[in-house]
C-alpha cells in the first residue's frame, strides 16, 4: 500500500512537471528558442504516438455476424457471405484507425511502410475475387452477360492504390463499394434473376487458381530472404516449351534487405483478407465441399493461415541467416504460405475430381 502511494505521488510530482514546462511564464523566462525546442519534441510525440496507433493490424471478423449485418435482417442466399466478406475487407482498409495510409503524404503516415503494405497484400486479394466474382462466379456460362454492378466494382477497385487526390483512391474504391451492395442487395431479391451467385466446382476452382499463384509468388519473395541460387525451372516438363529470350540455367534470387519487411507484411496483409474469404466460401459453397469431401482441406488452408497471423513480438521484423543465431521471420512466414499453397492445389484437384 506505502509503495502504491510513493508511486502515485511520484507520478502526480512528475504530471506537474510536465505541465509547468509549458506554462506561458515558463516560455517568456526560457525564450523562444527553448520553446521552438519544447514545440518540436512535443509533435514528434505527438506523430510518434500516432504511428504507434495507426500502425496496428485490424482485428479478424465474424463472418455470419458481418453477413447479418450486411444484409440488415433479409433472408441469407447463396453467395452472401462471400460478397458480404469482400465488403467488409474492402471497408477496414478504408476505415481502420488511421485509414487509408497507402496514399497519404503527410507525416507520420508518408514515414510508415508497414500498414500500407499489409494494405496493398489485402488490396490484391480483394481484386482477385473481385475479378472471379465479375467473370465467373456471378455468370452461368461464358455467353452470358456480365452483371452491371460487378462491371462497375472490380475496375473500382483496380484504380491505382496510391492516388492522393484528383481523383483519390478511398474515392475510388468506395464507388466501388456502393456497387458491390448493390449486388449483394439485388442477390437477397427472388424476382432478380439477372444477380446470381452459382457455386459450382469450376467456379470455386477458377479462383484458386489465382489464389495458388499470389501464395506462390509471396513464398519465393519471403525465401528469398536469405538469398539462394535456383535452378531455372520455367520450361520444365514440356520439351517442347521455348520463351522469348534465352535466361541462364542458374538463378540468384535474393529480395533486397530494404524490401524484405515489406515483403513480410504485404504477405500478413494478403493472408489476412484470405482467411476471411475462405471462411466465407466455406459457408456458400459447402454443399459443394461436402460432396467432394474437400470440406477438411479447406479447414486446413485456413488453419494454416491463421498461424501467419500470430502477434509479432519484435518491434522490427529478424532476418538473420537460414540457419543463423537471429531468427527469420520471413522463413516462418514462408512456411505457412506455402504449406498453405500446397492445400490449395490438392483443394483444386479434389474438386476437378467425380
Amino acid at each position: 500500500m506505502n509503495f502504491l502511494t510513493s508511486l502515485g505521488s511520484r507520478l502526480g510530482d512528475l504530471v506537474r512537471r510536465i505541465t509547468l514546462l509549458y506554462h506561458p511564464r515558463t516560455m517568456r523566462e526560457k525564450g523562444w528558442l527553448w520553446s521552438s525546442g519544447l514545440a518540436a519534441v512535443t509533435l514528434l510525440i505527438i506523430l510518434y504516438a500516432f504511428s504507434i496507433y495507426w500502425s496496428q493490424e485490424p482485428e479478424s471478423f465474424d463472418i455470419l455476424e458481418n453477413t447479418r449485418w450486411e444484409l440488415s435482417g433479409a433472408e441469407r442466399v447463396t453467395g452472401a457471405h462471400t460478397t458480404a466478406a469482400l465488403i467488409r475487407v474492402m471497408e477496414t482498409l478504408l476505415d481502420k484507425p488511421g485509414g487509408y495510409l497507402s496514399n497519404d503524404v503527410m507525416p507520420p503516415s508518408v514515414l510508415l511502410d508497414n500498414i500500407p503494405n499489409w494494405e496493398f497484400g489485402a488490396l490484391v486479394q480483394s481484386r482477385d475475387l473481385a475479378r472471379v466474382l465479375r467473370n465467373d462466379i456471378s455468370r452461368s456460362q461464358s455467353q452470358s452477360t456480365e452483371n452491371l454492378d460487378l462491371s462497375i466494382a472490380e475496375p473500382q477497385f483496380n484504380f491505382s492504390n496510391d492516388s492522393w487526390i484528383l481523383p483519390s483512391t478511398e474515392g475510388e474504391y468506395r464507388e466501388g463499394l456502393k456497387a458491390l451492395r448493390r449486388y449483394l442487395s439485388e442477390l437477397a431479391k427472388n424476382d432478380a434473376q439477372n444477380t446470381q451467385f452459382y457455386a459450382r466446382a469450376d467456379n470455386l476452382r477458377v479462383w484458386l487458381s489465382v489464389v495458388e499463384k499470389r501464395l506462390g509468388s509471396l513464398s519465393q519473395r519471403l525465401s528469398a530472404s536469405v538469398g539462394q541460387e535456383r535452378l531455372n525451372t520455367d520450361l520444365a516438363g514440356d520439351p517442347n516449351a521455348i520463351q522469348s529470350t534465352q535466361a541462364p540455367a542458374r538463378i540468384g534470387v535474393r529480395t533486397p534487405w530494404l524490401e524484405i519487411d515489406d515483403v513480410f507484411y504485404e504477405a500478413r496483409g494478403s493472408s489476412w483478407a484470405l482467411v476471411h474469404f475462405l471462411r466465407a466460401v466455406e459457408l456458400d459453397f459447402h454443399d459443394i465441399l461436402v460432396k467432394k469431401n474437400a470440406l477438411v482441406s479447406l479447414r486446413q488452408i485456413i488453419r494454416e493461415l491463421e498461424a501467419s497471423q500470430q502477434s509479432v513480438m519484435s518491434p522490427m521484423v529478424l532476418n538473420g541467416g537460414g540457419f543463423g543465431l537471429v531468427t527469420n521471420y520471413s522463413l516462418v512466414m514462408t512456411s505457412y504460405i506455402s504449406r498453405a499453397n500446397a492445400a490449395v492445389i490438392d483443394l483444386r484437384n479434389l474438386l476437378s475430381e467425380g
